[in-house]
């Protein structure tokens, strides 16, 4: 009886995600444990693992289709003695209704699907010029549209002639296939206003009149960049924030972190560990939230969620956007353990290779732009956190102490709180913890 190979649900929160990379042809013969395919998430890239053994019949859905809804069918294998054309003709048959189910709405944005399933009705494949039906993908015919291309001119190479992505990218490298001018017509009922503004949910077109045809290019939005806009709306809609600013002398600090860099004993002709200012900011927000814990909190309808460690998410900025990987129970970790960590989560973070587990959830994150030369700036708070820290360059600057001007290295950071659980009282406190901690780091290691 055929195996139906389904789209795996990566995290409890995945609903579609991108096939990147098929790791096994159609007749390979396959065991459990082997990895299979490479799949991409909003934040990461999943290697995918048989749970079956049995040869490859059929490959569903190609590699490079995007959006493809959890539980879609996108391979079929041949189980053992089992002829594998009549595995290939059968399969997906025999699927769980639940999970046919959930791969119905597929067409409407995967690069490719099974050629079984119809075109959904409310997105027609373009006519040719003789009138014959030109079979595309839904995310083909955008991106035809916006590049000017004339998809009726553009030959297919899916599943029976079928006009994918990768077909409208090589006519536009080509420079065949473009459409006549004014590719983004006007909506045939609307009347623009007078003087438009960008709006709440104004129209694409609308704001491309706004500029000058040519003046421009349309990048289509990857699945990050999506998560990020769509949580990033969802926080400044319904958190009301609250800003607290400080100004943090960085001496004690700096001479600190040079004498335990200094220290560090050598592991194979390299130093065990380089400490960062920006490591030893994650261990004094923990340490903070540990001495405040009525800011370790997150906020729900009901309750009100207070967290029993410091669970501390650094911003890290990846091609494409951004993710924050998270330093568990940072308040209980050493500072060349919390350095160490933040080493190996940055660099699987920027190669996406970063688990679910490893940058969901958290109490608190660090957003660091010092070293961008950003003196101060307020970040956004990523829910279900209620408090984030952005940090400003540390610089050389002249204070009054005692009656005198001296010069001394000083960093502005801002508390961003969610309003609802940490208010400016709370919050102030919460600053204050971390200052002292900056000022006198020694408090860090004992």
């Amino acid at each position: 009886m055929p195996i139906n190979i389904t789209m795996p649900a990566l995290s409890p929160t995945m609903e579609e995600g991108n096939l990147a990379k098929w790791l096994v042809k159609e007749g390979d013969t396959v065991k459990s444990g082997d990895v299979i395919a490479e799949i991409e998430t909003d934040k990461a890239t999943m290697e995918v693992e048989a749970v079956d053994e049995g040869v490859v019949a059929k490959i569903v859905v190609p590699a490079g289709t995007e959006a493809v809804k959890v539980n879609a069918l996108i391979a079929i294998l041949a189980a053992e003695g089992e002829d594998v054309a009549a595995a290939a003709a059968g399969g997906g048959a025999s699927a769980a209704p639940a999970p046919k189910a959930e791969a119905a709405p597929a067409p409407s944005k995967s690069e490719a699907a099974p050629a079984a399933q119809p075109a959904p009705a409310a997105s027609p494949a373009p006519a040719a010029a003789s009138g014959d039906r030109v079979f595309s993908s839904p995310l083909a015919r955008r991106v035809a549209k916006e590049a000017g291309i004339d998809i009726t001119k553009v030959s297919g190479s899916g599943p029976k002639g079928r006009v994918v992505k990768a077909d409208v990218e090589k006519a536009a490298a080509g420079g065949s296939a473009k459409a006549a001018p004014s590719a983004s017509p006007a909506p045939a009922s609307a009347t623009p206003p007078a003087a438009p503004t960008l709006a709440k949910g104004m129209s694409e077109d609308a704001v491309l009149k706004l500029f000058e045809p040519g003046s421009y290019e349309l990048v289509p939005h990857d699945g990050m960049r999506k998560t990020i806009a769509k949580r990033l709306v969802e926080s400044k809609q319904t958190i009301p924030h609250f800003y607290v600013t400080v100004d943090c002398e960085l001496d004690a600090l700096l001479a600190l972190r040079a004498q335990l860099n200094d220290a560090a004993p050598r592991k194979d002709g390299a130093p065990a560990y380089k400490l960062s200012v920006n490591d030893m900011v994650i261990k004094a927000m923990a340490l903070a939230l540990r001495d405040v814990p009525d800011a370790n909190v997150s906020w729900t309808d009901a309750n009100m969620v207070k967290h029993k460690h410091a669970d501390v998410g650094v911003a890290v900025s990846i091609p494409g956007g951004l993710i924050t990987p998270i330093i568990r129970k940072a308040e209980l970790k050493s500072l060349s353990a919390i350095s160490n960590e933040m080493k190996d989560l940055g660099k699987r973070a920027k190669d996406r290779k970063l688990k679910p587990e490893e940058y969901q959830g958290g109490t608190t994150a660090v957003s660091n732009m010092g070293m961008m030369g950003v003196k101060n700036f307020a970040a956004v708070v990523n829910p279900p956190h209620a408090t984030i820290l952005a940090v400003g360059s540390g610089e050389e600057r002249v204070v009054v102490k005692n009656g005198e001007m001296k010069i001394v290295n000083v960093m502005s950071v801002t508390l961003s709180t969610d309003h609802r659980c940490v208010d400016g009282a709370l919050g102030a406190e919460l600053l204050g913890a971390f200052k002292r901690y900056i000022e006198n780091p020694m408090g860090m290691l004992v």
